[in-house]
């Protein structure tokens, strides 16, 4: 049983960009209607209703910023219950601390320096820059992700939103930032141009902000359609960043791009005023935008049916072999993998269960598909022929952990950017 929530009842739907007011008229994707991604169902609400919410997603004609209408507030996103943990995925964590070595060394941190990191979470990255003796900060809207790096990883964290007026009273305290950290939050956020120019006020004069983000070019190229979902406001291209950094006092001054979540860039930013020269990986990766059409229209228009396609591939794939008999499991229960099955229309028709190695995900239910996530183990309990590997960014390391599997014959599938079995 779930609620379609209109208009009427709900937070009224943008008609504007988020970032320069025009209006939003160029639709780049339509997935129906879908429960909030990290909405997942206890024991005690499995049976009862859920509210679902329109997914689609528009393209700025004028400043190319891709970016989905708000039916929900931020709060109501991102609540102290949230269930994402990033320590919970060993790559994640490599990365993070790769991350922190390099920028120590490029940028000649010491204990005198302070890294901030706007979306914190678990304190995953900033026990790095801590074990360096380097002064952190965390600031983290959702509690319970927020109170477990200050209890467990002794990560002074600040549980609130952030934007311009967050960095003015930080600054008032007297913690300005040499660095600060912004790891896959400028999606998430509905106010772009008030959460970037947090970063102008916190930085000092030569400080520098890194953000990382899935790349669209990528998104569109290998249909990656399910990375769309509501805690999702923008899709972001170097076209589009450069954009709403410029006119909010920020300039980007290099770019490099990297494998995380399917293909990823990650921006250097400055101050405007500021000494960095700008590199000429800036505009290269402009110029892979403009060359695949992402400054034009007809890029976006063609991803719709590149989603549809995707979406037909898997089914016929799952259609076949349960045809033939065969048992499936899902492996995770990330945002994107509940896109990916309500878009597609794919339940316990076709899935037995799923599995993921966060505690706190495990015993719970999967929204819209009522799935239950059970823990790693229940794979070997039940053997199935198939599984169906969600995370499909991490798919070489859930591979990897469950390599044993191969014992009793069973075959990992990948759905994105076609589906098929490894």
């Amino acid at each position: 049983m779930h609620l379609t929530v209109n208009d009427t009842n709900c937070h009224a739907a943008t008609t504007k960009c988020r970032h320069c007011d025009a209006a939003l008229t160029t639709i780049f994707a339509d997935l129906g209607a879908t429960p909030v991604s990290n909405d997942y169902l206890r024991e005690a609400d499995r049976n009862g209703p859920e509210s679902y919410y329109p997914l689609r997603a528009f393209v700025c004609d004028s400043c190319l910023l891709v970016q989905l209408e708000d039916f929900r507030r931020a709060d109501d996103l991102f609540r102290e219950d949230y269930a994402y943990f990033s320590s919970v995925s060993t790559s994640w964590l490599e990365h993070a601390r790769r991350y922190a070595d390099a920028m120590s060394e490029r940028f000649g941190l010491s204990p005198a320096s302070t890294v901030v990191e706007v979306a914190s979470n678990d304190g995953y990255l900033l026990q790095y820059f801590r074990a360096k003796k380097v002064n952190v900060l965390g600031i983290e809207p959702c509690r319970s992700v927020a109170e477990y790096a200050v209890r467990e990883k002794l990560i002074p964290t600040r549980i609130e939103f952030f934007g311009e007026e967050t960095a003015k009273r930080l600054v008032a305290e007297g913690i300005a930032a040499d660095l600060t950290a912004a790891n896959n939050v400028l999606a998430h956020v509905p106010d772009v141009n008030d959460f970037v120019s947090g970063f102008r006020e916190i930085l000092k004069p030569e400080g520098v902000s890194t953000f990382e983000f899935p790349h669209l070019l990528n998104q569109i190229e290998l249909n990656q359609f399910d990375t769309i979902y509501h805690e999702h406001f923008s899709y972001l291209s170097l076209l589009a960043a450069d954009k709403f950094f410029s006119a909010n006092g920020l300039r980007i001054f290099d770019v490099e791009t990297i494998p995380t979540h399917g293909g990823s860039l990650r921006l250097f930013v400055c101050r405007q005023s500021a000494s960095w020269a700008r590199t000429e990986s800036v505009d290269e990766v402009l110029g892979r935008e403009r060359a695949a059409g992402l400054d034009g229209q007809a890029a976006y228009l063609a991803f719709a049916e590149k989603a549809r396609e995707t979406k037909r591939a898997l089914l016929e794939l799952l259609i076949g072999l349960k045809r033939e008999g065969k048992t499936i499991a899902a492996y995770g229960a990330p945002a994107k993998g509940n896109t990916l099955l309500n878009y597609c229309g794919v339940g316990s028709d076709f899935l037995d269960f799923t599995v993921d190695r966060s505690p706190q995900k495990q015993g719970m239910y999967l929204p819209g598909t009522r799935l239950p996530i059970k823990a790693p183990e229940a794979i070997d309990a039940a053997k199935p022929d198939y599984i169906l590997i969600l995370p499909w960014n991490i798919k070489d390391e859930i591979t990897e952990q469950m390599a044993h599997v191969r014992e009793w014959g069973c075959k990992f599938i990948v759905p994105i950017p076609r589906a098929q079995i490894l």
